[in-house]
């Protein structure tokens, strides 16, 4: 898992640093897609279908819909049980051209 220092952190440390691809909030929608929200407001939705339904390593577990609905925000990362994780940049960047990100 990427390490994401926390902004309270660098704030109690005296440094004032926002880094606009950290997620502040994600919902578990149907079909294994995601609504995810930015700090610096940029919002969309991650398609994970075609992604889960490869062969897909330890991202296999979130095959079950009971364990992708467990979704949430930690260190700005979206974020699931067993330390599974998605790169925040990336979400980030795809949101930036379009509304949805269609993760292959």
């Amino acid at each position: 898992m990427r390490t994401i220092a926390d902004t309270k952190q660098n704030r109690a440390a005296g440094i004032e640093q926002q880094i606009p691809w950290r997620v502040s909030k994600v919902e578990a929608l149907p079909s294994f897609r995601l609504h995810v929200q930015f700090e610096d407001g940029t919002e969309g939705m991650v398609d994970m279908a075609s992604f889960l339904k490869r062969e897909c390593g330890v991202f296999k577990a979130l095959r079950n819909v009971k364990i992708f609905n467990a979704v949430h925000v930690e260190h700005g990362a979206v974020t699931w049980p067993e330390e599974l994780d998605l790169a925040p940049d990336k979400m980030h960047d795809e949101l930036q051209k379009t509304d949805v990100y269609v993760m292959q």
